[in-house]
């Protein structure tokens, strides 16, 4: 469908035609510099069939997707992984593709280099599929070198919404058979030990069953690291780890996915847009939004700090680490940027085993507006009721609060003794096990996950996500991201903000103020601010939670303040398309604006203007509005209240 198609229909596009787009500026990066922060667009994936079954295999990393059985989806993705001594995922360099298709059968080879430091591993890959709906995936590589590795095989990630809380059988490598539930919460560990197979309903009749060949298997609850989806991988964690691996060692593993019953003909809906709602009068409070102090950057200008205050972020989190001789510094750098910004801090405090003196020291001379105190010690990773009730002795003003400066996994298993504190916390991001930016789109919905499972042991005391960040953090801080001055990452930060405001948190860090992990950086405003800006100038308003007909497609959040209604509506993929949005919540007319390829220089270079630009008026058609959006585009759609 292309533009004056779309047009002549009745919807309202959201881009400008490229023919029509004025001469770029000279200083305008690439688009998928734009889009993705990418020097180039991904390969695109090479569809497969298997009888009734459906795949994607993605080329530039060797990762089979979406194994489907019609509309039911069988297995989330199914890869092979090379993991160093330090759980780093070696970087696979795929080749010599060769795919053979039919119509109900596919043949495809490939070859991997897995090559980092002292690791030299190179593997082979056959994926076949048969008119029964039979998928196989085989892994052989040979060691050019040796090496230590944490693991080296196969990873199979079972979906959430077709597995969360259903039976399934296990066989174990000792032949026996065992009935069992995948988690419906979040599972603190392995549901499931020594697996040779696993077997579950897919639709009436017809159950899949996965098996494994070539090593032992285990499943661990991929959502405590945010991932959405159960894993089930090789080599038991409670064998000891690294393993050498020898040069000239072979290694060899199988998977085999294979449905059991009377398949009928598979089902599969067409849906050519994506559908979005409002879902009744399920609501929640919008949770505070802070950002981060700089690490390693200049105090803020007067004119970032300007920015900042205008955004109306509600706090900002300083990390201070009171057995570092030079913590004062950082502290004084911390409430320098909180005035500017006009905001209280969110004060993270980090403690040794002399934390009595540390916090007696820090507390004789470090007079701040606080509006939360976080307690962590450095060799905790999840924070012990003893160190929070020492630094309530200390310190004044503010809620105490400790958790895990770590992933959800540690608060998961390490769960707090909510009695001595006033909110728990803990930190995500969403790509600990994958990098592509798929697999960030689906991690989305694992953040919700965690939220949910957390309110089951909190007490019903606030939750605080601090910080969220765009990768791992490494003693306190994360590597720059190449998708934090794009697009993606403007839509991948509205998913985020929409997933933990409707599972109810109190609060959220995101990123920081600004430099390469922030919220801009030499002089320009990177579009993620816009999204944070759109969001927490709407402070103190109630969240709607808003259902997606294909979450991995697109996804909005609505907010709600003094009458006011927004909703804000995120592209989660590199193709154009069309969202429609039910009109019944927002009302017959709206004012609508975007955040596109196009317009992503002024978004940029011209901030303030672009947020106060006056939107174009909108009249929803029928029972609901239709936007043609642009790829990781964002739409703003405001309520206009009758009589206006």
């Amino acid at each position: 469908m292309n533009l004056p198609e779309i047009t002549r229909r009745g919807f309202v596009a959201l881009w400008v035609p490229a023919a029509v787009v004025a001469a770029e500026d000279r200083d305008t990066p690439p688009r998928e510099a734009i889009l993705t922060g990418a020097d180039a667009a991904p390969a695109a994936s090479i569809a497969l069939r298997a009888g009734p079954v459906t795949c994607l295999f993605d080329p530039d990393i060797a990762f089979l997707r979406y194994i489907r059985y019609g509309d039911t989806e069988l297995l989330r993705g199914l890869y092979a992984a090379v993991r160093d001594q330090g759980w780093g995922t070696v970087t696979p360099r795929v080749h010599n593709i060769v795919s053979e298709s039919r119509a109900d059968s596919f043949r495809l080879t490939f070859d991997v280099e897995c090559v980092q430091d002292d690791i030299d591993f190179p593997w082979q890959g056959v994926i076949t599929g048969s008119a029964d709906g039979t998928v196989r995936f085989e892994f052989q590589g040979r060691a050019r070198s040796t090496f230590l590795k944490n693991r080296l095989g196969f990873a199979v990630l079972h979906p959430i919404a077709e597995c969360a809380g259903k039976p399934c059988v296990v066989e174990k490598t000792s032949g026996l058979k065992e009935e069992g539930r995948f988690p419906s919460e979040v599972a603190p560990h392995q549901p499931f030990l020594e697996m040779r197979a696993i077997t579950h309903e897919a639709s009436p009749g017809v159950n899949v069953e996965v098996r494994f060949e070539g090593d032992t298997f285990e499943m661990e609850d991929h959502r405590n690291w945010t991932d959405y989806n159960y894993k089930t991988y090789c080599t038991p964690l409670e064998r000891p780890f690294p393993v050498e691996v020898q040069r000239g060692q072979e290694i060899r593993q199988a998977v085999t996915v294979r449905l059991k019953g009377a398949p009928a003909p598979a089902i599969v809906k067409a849906r050519p847009e994506v559908e979005i709602a409002v879902a009744g009068h399920v609501m929640t409070s919008l949770p505070a939004i802070g950002l981060g102090v700089a690490t390693g950057e200049d105090p803020l200008s007067r004119d970032q700090a300007k920015m900042l205050a205008a955004a109306g972020f509600r706090h900002l989190r300083a990390d201070v680490r009171l057995f570092d001789p030079g913590w004062r510094k950082d502290w004084d750098r911390a409430r320098a940027d909180a005035l500017a910004m006009g905001v209280p801090l969110e004060a993270a405090l980090h403690v040794s085993n002399d934390a009595a003196a540390e916090l007696g020291q820090f507390a004789a001379g470090a007079s701040a507006d606080v509006s939360r105190w976080i307690v962590f010690h450095r060799d905790e990773a999840s924070t012990s009721a003893r160190w929070v009730q020492l630094a309530r002795r200390h310190l004044r003003g503010g809620a105490v609060g400790a958790g895990t400066n770590l992933f959800f996994t540690e608060l998961n298993r390490g769960r707090p003794e909510m009695a001595s504190l006033d909110f728990a916390c803990y930190s995500l991001n969403p790509q600990v096990h994958a990098f592509d930016d798929l697999s960030l789109v689906e991690n989305l919905e694992g953040q919700a996950a965690t939220v949910k499972t957390a309110r089951t042991f909190v007490g019903g005391k606030p939750i605080a996500v601090t910080p969220v960040t765009l990768r791992p953090r490494v003693a306190g801080k994360a590597s720059p991201d190449r998708r934090q001055r794009s697009l993606f990452g403007a839509a991948w930060t509205l998913g985020s903000v929409k997933y933990l405001s409707e599972g109810g948190v109190g609060s959220v860090t995101y990123y920081q103020t600004h430099g390469p992990e922030g919220l801009m950086n030499n002089g320009e405003a990177y579009p993620l601010y816009h999204v944070l800006a759109d969001v927490a100038g709407f402070g103190g308003s109630r969240v709607y939670r808003v259902d997606s007909s294909d979450p991995l497609r697109a996804c909005a959040m609505a907010v709600e303040s003094r009458g006011q209604k927004r909703m804000l509506i995120a592209n989660l993929t590199p193709h154009s398309r069309v969202v429609t949005v039910d009109s019944s919540w927002l009302g017959g007319r709206a004012m609508r604006a975007a955040m596109h390829e196009h317009n992503y220089m002024d978004a940029a270079r011209q901030p303030e203007k672009f947020r106060t630009a006056r939107g174009a008026a909108m009249e929803a058609a029928g029972d609901r509005y239709r936007l043609a959006m642009l790829p990781y585009s964002v739409a703003r759609l405001d309520a206009v209240r009758m009589g206006r």
